[in-house]
């Protein structure tokens, strides 16, 4: 029912901050002397999908064939799990930097179907929120992304609310706790610590 590590699903909408808190989440486990290793979902699917020469960038994966997707999916989990394997033992802890939905061109689609919380085996799920008002600022300044399709406040409150519950949905199949944290503007850390704590609790 478990991998010998710990494995921490990490999600939140496009322009949370999720990058940001990680970053001091892997701060506070090196001070503390805590072994993590934190892996973004959607770069492990690039890779597979550049070298099939199908996509230039990460925000292109979603707008691809949903087939094409769940296949990338598939192989970035296992993948995931397989190279952890390798490297984490009991009482380390993999992160996963990932979303629990994708706004798509055909539709929400599911960041965390069966057959991804299969390979992954999540002890939890970490939601990231924040405002949608400071969401959408946060991606109005960040120009190395696309992500005008996901819509202003309102659409980001929309998605927020889905991604949610789309989290507990996922958290069903492994008995996953699920933890709401918030990332307040210019506080990070606090949400860094607040997920570091639930995790020494699994």
């Amino acid at each position: 029912m478990r991998n010998p590590f710990r494995v921490v699903v990490v999600t939140g909408v496009p322009g949370v901050g999720k990058t940001t808190v990680l970053g001091k989440l892997a701060e506070l486990a090196e001070e503390k002397g805590i072994r993590i290793k934190i892996v973004n979902f959607g770069s492990s699917m690039l890779n597979y999908a550049v070298r099939e020469g199908i996509i230039n960038n990460r925000d292109e994966i979603r707008r691809l064939p949903l087939r094409k997707q769940l296949e990338l999916q598939q192989l970035a989990a296992r993948d995931i799990i397989d190279t952890a394997s390798k490297e984490l033992g009991e009482g380390d802890y993999l992160i996963i930097d990932t979303h629990a939905l994708v706004k798509t061109v055909a539709g929400y689609w599911p960041g965390l179907p069966k057959h991804v919380i299969d390979e992954l085996k999540p002890d939890m799920i970490a939601v990231i929120e924040a405002s949608p008002e400071v969401i959408a600022a946060r991606q109005a300044r960040d120009k190395g992304r696309y992500r005008s399709d996901i819509g202003g406040p309102q659409g980001i409150a929309r998605l927020m609310e889905y991604a949610r519950a789309a989290s507990f949905a996922s958290a069903v199949f492994y008995a996953s706790t699920v933890a709401i944290v918030e990332n307040r503007e210019g506080a990070p850390e606090q949400a860094a610590q607040e997920i570091l704590e639930k995790m020494l609790n699994l």
